[in-house]
């Protein structure tokens, strides 16, 4: 398992310190559409060079390095248990080799354990799959867009939402109007829809892991999809809320089943780094890759 911390560690510094090729690409072409000379151009004219250094020095893109959540698809057969030890044992290596900020702080005694890890820290979600690849995606979540982020009880009377997906964009829209400038826009907005509150704030999280250019299974949800992020950029907050063209690069939905009685919405947050990196280990084969 020695060589797979390893490869866990380089995850952390992939996720860290190199941003994803949509995102960084949506920032420079936001970029170019803000107006000459204005506050949200010189915002992400600086959000731009500092993705260069931070992939050039391989140092974090933020100082905030966030929460850990691991997505972990692993193949039958293989040990939850010894994998989750191996991502706590690379977790206290990329604290101190990245390094990471340690933002693991205990609830009863405010002591920070300095290396990332803690009861429930990181976050782990493992399924199990078919095939012989083992699948982890990484999300570092910042604090700031994290608390920006909103759960839903459908329907909301003051917002006049009810429960369908008219109901939905208004959630989406309230919780981004809120917000402000507060979570480091432009955002990308993750959306969960479901049964559960703990169901959909899962669900909502893993829409960050889908690129910009993902297509929507489901036409009618491809179809929201680029309304709000439309409705999103109308709103004027723009990049660092400064004001401008950018408010969101983009949107994803995902839903499941409900209760008949009930109507979930989490509204996930990511600021403007959307920090996400994927590792794929062939278990046969021992082939391994590392992307964002």
């Amino acid at each position: 398992m020695l060589n797979l911390r390893k490869a866990i560690v380089e995850l952390y510094r992939k996720a860290a310190t190199s941003l994803p090729s949509d995102v960084k690409s949506a920032l420079i072409g936001a970029c170019k559409r803000e107006k000459n000379n204005s506050n949200a151009r010189t915002a992400l004219s600086i959000v731009v060079e500092n993705i260069r250094i931070a992939k050039e020095t391989q140092r974090p893109i933020c100082q905030d390095t966030g929460v850990p959540v691991f997505f972990v698809k692993i193949p039958a057969g293989l040990s939850q248990l010894n994998l989750k030890n191996e991502i706590i044992r690379a977790t206290k290596v990329a604290t101190k080799k990245i390094p990471l900020r340690p933002n693991a702080v205990d609830i009863l005694t405010e002591k920070n354990s300095g290396d990332n890890t803690g009861s429930g820290f990181p976050v782990i979600y493992f399924e199990e799959i078919k095939g012989s690849n083992l699948i982890i995606d990484l999300m570092l979540k910042g604090s700031g867009c994290e608390n920006a982020g909103r759960l839903y009880r459908l329907p909301i009377a003051e917002l006049k939402a009810e429960r369908d997906l008219s109901g939905v964009r208004k959630c989406v829209i309230d919780t981004v109007h809120r917000a402000q400038g507060k979570g480091c826009p432009p955002y990308i907005i993750g959306v969960g829809i479901g049964a559960s509150d703990d169901q959909v704030t899962k669900l909502a999280k893993e829409q960050l892991l889908r690129r910009l250019e993902d297509q929507n299974r489901y036409e009618i949800l491809s179809e929201l999809e680029k309304r709000l992020v439309k409705d999103i950029n109308r709103l004027g907050i723009g990049p660092l809320g400064f004001g401008g063209r950018t408010t969101a690069l983009g949107v994803k939905i995902g839903v499941n089943h409900r209760h008949p009685a009930s109507y979930f919405v989490d509204v996930s947050v990511s600021c403007w780094a959307d920090r996400r990196a994927r590792l794929i280990w062939g278990i046969q084969n021992s082939k391994l890759k590392i992307q964002n």
